[in-house]
Order: C-alpha cells, then sequence, then structure tokens
C-alpha cells in the first residue's frame, strides 16, 4: 500500500490546482436548499470529463456516481458531499466572491463537493490497483429540514450495491488546514424546532387590571422552559432548550393580543428527546392557563443524533495517522450542531470526520454560518486525497 499512497499524493498535486479552481466556481456560484440545479449540472459535467458513470435526479437535484476497481462487486464504501449554500450576504472581498445575491456557501459545502471530486479523479485514475466499487454521493439540502439524505435513501441511493460503510467530512475552523479530527459514537445532536404561539387579550399599557398580557405569559414560559435542561435532563446528557425569535407586535403603550417564540430543542438521546417534547408542551399550555391565555404548542421533527460508528472511526483515525502523520489527527468533542448525514448513519455504519480548513496567520478562522467565512485552500488537498485513501484501504479490509 505504500506505492498506493505515493501515487495518491502525487495525483493529489497534480490535480490541486483544478480543484482550487472547482471550488471557487461553486463559492461564486451557490445555490439554497432544493435549488442546486446548476451546480448539479457542474457536478455532471466533471463527471463526465473524467469518463466516471453517475445517476442525476435523485431527490430532484442529488447525483450518484459509480467508479469500479478491479473486481467491482467484491464490495463498496460511499463518499458523500454535500451541495446547498446558506441564505448569507457574503463580506469578502475575494476574486471567488460570491455573485449570487444574499446568497453564500459559509457552511464549506463547496470544499465538500470539490473534496469528493478530487478524490473521484485520483481514485478514477488509479482504478486497476484497488478493489471494488466506490460510490459517490451528492446530496442537495443538507441546510433545511426535511434534507435530502432522507430522500436519497428514500429513492434508492443506498441500493445496487448497498455500502458497507459511509464516510463524510465536514469543515471546522478551530482546526488548522492540514489536520483532520474525529469522534466516535454520539457525535452531533439531534434537532427539533419549537413554535409556540400565546394568545391573551390585549388592550392600553396602563390598564393591566383589563387585559391578559401574553408577553409576560411568554417571558414565564421562556424561563420555565430552561429548567427542563438545569433541573429535569441527565446531567450528563448534553442538552439545549433556546429560542432565537420572540414578536409580540405591540408597542411601549399597547399590549398584544398574542406573542409567537420559536426555538429549537437538541440532544443524544431519542427516548429522552421524545420526552422533551411532552414537557415542552404540558409546561407551555399549563403556564399560559394558569396565567389566564392559552397557547398552542408545535414542534417540527428534525434530524435524529448522528453516532459515528465506533469500529470505523478507529480504523479511520489509524489510516489518517499513517498517511498524515499522528500530529495531524485530533481527538474533538461532541457538538450540539446537527447534521442530516446521521439518516445515512442510521442505515449504515458511518463516520463523519472534521477537515481543519483554518490558517491563523492569515485570518482564516472565522466560524461556519458567518458572512466572513473562508477556508485555506490547501485543506482541499488534505480532503480529496484521505477520501481516496480511506476508500482503498476499507474496500482491502
Amino acid at each position: 500500500m505504500d506505492n498506493l499512497k505515493h501515487q495518491i499524493e502525487a495525483f493529489s498535486k497534480l490535480y490541486f490546482d483544478e480543484m482550487v479552481t472547482i471550488r471557487r466556481h461553486f463559492h461564486q456560484n451557490p445555490e439554497l436548499s432544493c435549488n442546486e440545479f446548476k451546480t448539479a449540472e457542474f457536478i455532471c459535467k466533471k463527471l463526465e470529463e473524467y469518463e466516471i458513470p453517475y445517476t442525476k435526479g435523485i431527490a430532484e437535484t442529488g447525483i450518484v456516481g459509480l467508479i469500479k476497481g478491479n473486481h467491482p462487486e467484491s464490495g463498496c464504501i460511499a463518499l458523500r458531499g454535500d451541495m446547498d449554500a446558506l441564505p448569507i450576504v457574503e463580506e469578502n472581498e475575494v476574486e471567488y466572491k460570491s455573485t449570487a445575491p444574499g446568497i453564500m456557501h459559509a457552511c464549506g459545502h463547496d470544499v465538500h463537493m470539490t473534496c469528493i471530486l478530487g478524490a473521484a479523479k485520483i481514485l478514477n485514475s488509479l482504478k486497476d490497483q484497488w478493489e471494488g466499487t466506490v460510490k459517490l454521493l451528492f446530496q442537495p439540502s443538507e441546510e433545511t429540514y426535511p434534507g435530502g439524505a432522507v430522500r436519497m435513501i428514500a429513492e434508492g441511493v443506498l441500493e445496487n450495491p448497498v455500502p458497507k460503510y459511509i464516510i463524510a467530512q465536514h469543515v471546522i475552523n478551530n482546526m488548522e488546514a492540514g489536520e483532520v479530527g474525529f469522534k466516535e459514537g454520539p457525535y452531533m445532536a439531534s434537532t427539533d424546532e419549537i413554535f409556540i404561539t400565546v394568545h391573551g387579550k390585549g388592550g392600553h399599557a396602563a390598564t393591566p387590571d383589563q387585559i391578559v398580557d401574553p408577553i409576560l405569559i411568554a417571558s414565564h414560559i421562556l424561563v420555565a422552559l430552561q429548567q427542563i435542561v438545569s433541573r429535569q435532563a441527565d446531567p450528563i446528557m448534553p442538552t439545549v432548550v433556546s429560542f432565537g425569535k420572540i414578536i409580540g407586535a405591540g408597542r411601549t403603550n399597547i399590549i398584544p393580543d398574542e406573542v409567537n417564540m420559536e426555538g429549537t430543542v437538541r440532544t443524544f438521546n431519542e427516548t429522552w428527546r421524545r420526552e422533551i417534547h411532552q414537557r415542552i408542551e404540558k409546561i407551555s399550555v399549563a403556564l399560559a392557563e394558569g396565567m389566564g391565555g392559552h397557547c398552542e404548542v408545535r414542534i417540527a421533527h428534525g434530524y435524529p443524533f448522528l453516532k459515528n460508528n465506533p469500529e470505523l472511526t478507529e480504523k479511520l483515525q489509524i489510516l489518517a495517522s499513517g498517511f498524515l502523520g499522528k500530529h495531524q489527527v485530533k481527538a474533538i468533542e461532541p457538538r450540539m450542531t446537527a447534521e442530516d448525514f446521521s439518516y445515512f448513519a442510521e442505515k449504515i455504519p458511518s463516520c463523519l470526520f472534521r477537515l481543519g480548513i483554518a490558517n491563523k496567520s492569515r485570518n482564516l478562522n472565522a466560524n461556519l454560518h458567518t458572512n466572513n467565512f473562508d477556508v485555506d485552500e490547501s485543506s482541499i488537498a488534505t480532503g480529496m486525497s484521505l477520501m481516496a485513501w480511506f476508500a482503498v484501504n476499507l474496500l482491502k479490509n
């Protein structure tokens, strides 16, 4: 395998400039969830150029490519890259700045797609030197529920052939380019959206005896729901209940008839997740009624929590250490962010690892989902070569 390692490294260097150009094309031309039509068209053109067969139109804009090595029936590994961008106005002044008004690749999906294409080109160049089949999953709509993963699964992307493993990478801004991070077991949280409408009786703020104040009721509900985390959750079970939007359309002297609250609940246990939903509704309804009003609670069921398969994750850590050097491979902590890759992980042993993209000396360490997010593009070489290395080794084993 040493010879194959050297060849992967050599092809990574050979194709690097092309992949930087591809990443910049994606970055300049971002598309929102469920609208990745031009992105998909560009990916298909590249797969045709690389002579990699593919199927398009899965979950509308998703694509599945197949690279067959020797004895393609001997096993299959899948590599996944998400395609969609975010509704953010880019503030970076770079030559590849987004040309789509109000849309930006602020979560690194441009890098993810590029690394899958780079790995695909490397693997296809070496397909007479490895065994099995590599399935390429270009997935739409990771950023918007219900997400593209569950739709792709429903349309059969995990069949014909069935992957033994699925691997994804995700950029991270607190690790330097060239570094990668792994966490086995529960890694990313489930995510559900909370919508509460509190009904009262509006009126003049100077006559509180004649009104039922929904703003006051909503305030009590907001404080009370925090006790689910501080007093009802297992202290060692990560749990978040947060509200990011509260609207009471009154004025300084006008109490409105209703208040709308929107938030999120996240955790790492499906049983506790269901129980939290019940507690949110029970506490909210009881408080509203006890204060003379009433409320409606709706919880939109989002992505399940993501669990990295321990056996696979351990294998990938060992492989990454052998390819990059042990000092470049980091242990990372669980995150309360969410990922619809979790749907794949429920079906097939999977691992989502982190790809460092920061370069603090160049001020490239802005947080994901911000208007000045950018990456050190040397990370593309790490991402594409490592994905190729993982695939050939897992198929060999």
